[in-house]
């Protein structure tokens, strides 16, 4: 039986030009790779799951390489990319510092650090997690990092820039990683759903995007986990959203709707059956804020593009912002937010839930008596 490969490592980009939505660091790099103006230290920071330790290792690997191409990306031939390629390499070290994170254990790495590479030009120190090495192996650290022979090279890679010590962050050259955006990760998907002979729905590769919060390796793992869940090679909507146990966002279009109607049977009908579903009623007061807030959005052509959904979803947002004026939408958000905010709080949860929904129920009826005595006053005037 063949091994199972996660697509997070399969898909791993092995190139600069591979990365996926971090175009301002890999240009960068390349540019440094390029001039000959290479940095001694490199920290790498941002969010977990966008590359940091990849581009280390691309960088790694390029810099090292025997015949670089002409846009300067490793050439993957020559017998030191097929040696790393292979994790065969003696010119590349990595460390986690999460395991590793004694004196002793630096002191092993600088000791290393003396000995000069018997090929290829650069010996290159990776070294993750490093805001997790204790205060005294940071001090330990510190001449090498400032004054390392001219053929080291240290990356260090970590998800909390503010625990490193201001002495260690003064001797890198600092690149911030991005999250990533739901449009690239969609993108990266789509890719990957091609390779692997998979029909993919774009709604369902989208909400997989929006679920990851701009960590392309979590939106790999949960492609992964609906894909073997769905026993075949079709990934649909429903499957997604059932797997991941996320509100379909028709329900919020519906009770909009039912809001917009004054209509408060429906809406607490429709509350009821998405209890029913096994669904916390704090989540949908978030879930409606949120689609309050895309509603909002979608009223003025210049913040369009603030809402990050499918085309298609994108037109019944547009319908539906029409029939909403800017006073229901952010009386509406207003009401949502405190009750998210007191809902912890709240003895009868569902009760505090129904009681913000009869209120924006009750909206457009507000507005439009506010709207008839402005009118008054204004005749009276």
């Amino acid at each position: 039986m063949e091994n199972f490969v996660v697509s997070a490592r399969k898909y791993r980009p092995s190139n600069f030009k591979s990365v996926v939505g971090q175009g301002h660091i890999t240009t960068t790099l390349k540019n440094a790779i390029k001039n000959n103006h290479l940095a001694q230290a490199f920290l790498f920071c941002g969010p977990r799951g966008v590359g940091k330790t990849t581009c280390a290792r691309i960088l790694a690997k390029t810099i090292n390489c025997e015949k670089l191409t002409a846009d300067f990306e490793a050439c993957n031939q020559c017998d030191s990319c097929k040696a790393f390629n292979n994790n065969a390499s003696f010119n590349v070290h990595e460390l986690d510092a999460a395991s590793n994170n004694s004196v002793d254990d630096i002191r092993n790495l600088v000791d290393q650090v003396r000995y000069a590479p018997q090929q290829g030009q650069y010996k290159v120190y990776i070294i993750d997690e490093v805001h997790m090495l204790s205060n005294q192996a940071f001090n330990a650290f510190l001449k090498t990092l400032e004054e390392p022979p001219k053929y080291a090279i240290f990356i260090l890679a970590t998800t909390e820039k503010h625990k490193i010590i201001p002495t260690i962050l003064s001797r890198c050259q600092i690149f911030d990683f991005n999250r990533i955006q739901i449009n690239d990760i969609t993108d990266h998907l789509k890719y990957i759903a091609r390779e692997e002979k998979i029909e993919a729905e774009e709604e369902a590769l989208r909400l997989i995007a929006t679920k990851a919060d701009g960590a392309l390796r979590d939106a790999l793992s949960i492609f992964d986990l609906i894909v073997t869940y769905s026993a075949g090679n079709k990934l649909t909507y429903q499957e997604t959203i059932s797997n991941l146990h996320i509100l379909d966002y028709d329900y919020y279009f519906k009770v909009v709707d039912a809001l917009l109607a004054e209509d408060i049977s429906s809406v607490l009908l429709i509350f009821n059956e998405i209890l029913k579903k096994g669904f916390d009623g704090h989540n949908f007061i978030i879930g409606l804020s949120e689609h309050l807030r895309d509603l909002m959005v979608c009223k003025d052509p210049a913040t369009l593009e603030l809402i990050q959904v499918s085309d298609s979803a994108k037109e019944r947002y547009l319908d539906q912002s029409q029939q909403c004026s800017i006073s229901f939408l952010l009386s509406a958000l207003n009401l949502g937010n405190q009750c998210e905010i007191q809902y912890k709080a709240s003895k009868n949860q569902r009760l505090h839930v129904e009681l913000a929904l009869m209120k924006m129920a009750k909206l457009p009826q507000a507005i439009h008596l506010a709207a008839l005595a402005q009118e008054e006053s204004k005749k009276k005037a």
